[in-house]
């Protein structure tokens, strides 16, 4: 992977790692966990967490701490709704009108697909129904 190099006004900045992952350290370097609905809820190991998520089978995560942040205004979750401010007054680290994932005891239960991966920081996971690969980083 090449350096990004951005000039601005005859600086130049070089930003040597992207996105949300630090490539120096690729999915599965710390490991990865199969669960499926049948097992009880995975937490990976002291001070790590999980980075990202592959649906083996259509996935609907439990409604009590299925699906648990580190940082649940940041990351996705069964907990609370990431990303909630009202609408107009988002900051440089929030957004406005993100939802809750709802879990198996709401109507509007969210059904992850089977093959789908989902990007993130969790540090607990429990599945009601499907199954599931949990990457640790």
């Amino acid at each position: 992977m090449s350096d990004l190099k951005i000039t601005h006004a005859g600086t130049v900045q070089t930003q040597t790692r992207q996105g949300p992952m630090n490539p120096a350290t690729p999915l599965g370097q710390a490991g990865a966990v199969y669960t499926t609905a049948s097992s009880d809820a995975i937490i990976p190991p002291l001070n790590q967490t999980f980075i990202a998520i592959t649906m083996l089978a259509d996935v609907v995560f439990d409604d009590s701490a299925g699906l648990v942040a580190e940082d649940a205004e940041k990351f996705i979750n069964t907990e609370d709704a990431a990303h909630d401010l009202a609408a107009s007054s988002e900051s440089s680290v929030e957004g406005s009108g993100g939802l809750i994932i709802g879990g198996t005891t709401e109507a509007d239960a969210v059904t992850f697909p089977k093959g789908v991966t989902i990007y993130g920081r969790w540090k607990e996971i429990d599945v009601y129904s499907g199954a599931l690969i949990a990457y640790i980083g």
